[in-house]
């Protein structure tokens, strides 16, 4: 199987993306043991990172959606962001957004690994894996669960014509803490027809199809508004809302609404 890895730099700002061609193999990772009991009151934010041109890919988006299907009623969020990198060899994914692939490197930065890959998967902002390991990202998951929220975070989405208003609270967490709010779209069919996936359709799972970041004030209470996409359909998407770090990257908190009709719907706080 093979990834295209990035090897990134960054001085000041996120200026470029300078890519390499190299393979790895997720099976050969060895199979980690699960050593944490799913008994504690944490959360795990599974942020893949993929894209419709990268082969070894479709594995990992099966897998993420799989976990996702199967942790329906466990305060397990998965997001999908597909980069922009892959598009130059053939086929552009209409989904990849230039903004996901510098988050992919601010946490090479954070993680203190600058070289970057397809898939991959970040746990909590704190650790990652490749996205096709089953037994390292389960691993990962119950050890995330094991743990403990170190901040809270409660949503409640309305929509208002082609607007959705995001009303969120934020408790615990420091200063340098910022609250991200996704908008995800649950599925989405694509007929790829040329490059590294040519010929297959692919099925997709936990789009993020807008990221915003809010900055909190002393409060820690607001309202941030979403511009509904084209073809929009309130039961097709949720929103996903956590706190994250901005020194450390560590994510402290998530919660999710799901939309109705009525779009008028608090989350489940952790």
């Amino acid at each position: 199987m093979k990834t295209l890895k990035i090897l990134t730099f960054c001085a000041g700002a996120i200026a470029s993306l300078l890519v390499a061609t190299s393979l790895i193999d997720p099976t050969t990772a060895s199979p980690k043991k699960d050593n944490h009991p799913a008994t504690g009151k944490g959360f795990a934010l599974l942020e893949l990172f993929t894209s419709e041109g990268c082969s070894s890919c479709p594995a990992a988006d099966d897998l993420l959606a799989k976990i996702q299907k199967e942790s329906k009623d466990k305060p397990v969020y998965v997001l999908a962001y597909h980069v922009d990198y892959w598009n130059r060899l053939g086929w552009k994914d209409v989904f990849s957004n230039q903004e996901f692939s510098k988050r992919q490197v601010a946490y090479g930065q954070w993680l203190n690994n600058p070289q970057i890959y397809t898939p991959q998967v970040v746990i909590n902002g704190k650790a990652e894996c490749v996205g096709s390991d089953e037994p390292a990202l389960r691993n990962a998951i119950s050890g995330a669960l094991a743990g403990t929220a170190s901040a809270s975070v409660t949503l409640q989405v309305q929509q208002d014509n082609d607007k959705l208003a995001v009303n969120y609270q934020v408790t615990g967490g420091s200063a340098t803490d910022r609250l991200l709010i996704a908008l995800v779209q649950k599925s989405a069919i694509s007929k790829v027809a040329a490059g590294e996936n040519s010929g297959r359709t692919l099925a997709h799972a936990q789009i993020v199809r807008q990221l915003q970041t809010v900055n909190l004030n002393s409060d820690k209470k607001g309202t941030s508004y979403i511009k509904a996409p084209h073809g929009f359909n309130p039961q097709g998407w949720e929103v996903v809302g956590f706190i994250q770090n901005t020194t450390t990257g560590e994510v402290l908190s998530a919660t999710r609404a799901n939309l109705n009709s009525n779009s008028n719907l608090k989350s489940n706080a952790l």
